[in-house]
């Protein structure tokens, strides 16, 4: 790993380039919740970070970072082969 000191060499550029000692170790233990934190798409920053609120049938709001509430419906799985295919995401070919 570069150490902050190395990348003192790319001047102002450093800091776009990698995080500080100090901010990455922050983000590391930062908790993170995989079943209530999510990204939704933003009209002005393609995704923020949001956490889900609350759950509906079939409608989840959840609250950006920035306090927006938005509500999303969930897509509905209607057959077996919708299943397979939400279930296959691996770039292996099927044998």
């Amino acid at each position: 790993m570069s150490s902050d000191a190395e990348m003192a060499i790319f001047g102002e550029a450093a800091p776009y380039l990698r995080k500080s000692e100090k901010e990455r170790i922050e983000a590391q233990n930062k908790p993170f919740d995989a079943k209530t934190s999510v990204f939704v798409v933003h009209a002005k920053e393609s995704y923020v970070k949001s956490t889900i609120q609350s759950r509906e049938s079939g409608k989840v709001t959840v609250k950006t970072e920035g306090g927006e509430l938005v509500p999303l419906e969930t897509p509905e799985i209607e057959d077996s082969e919708d299943r397979d295919d939400a279930a296959n995401t691996s770039h292996e070919p099927n044998t």
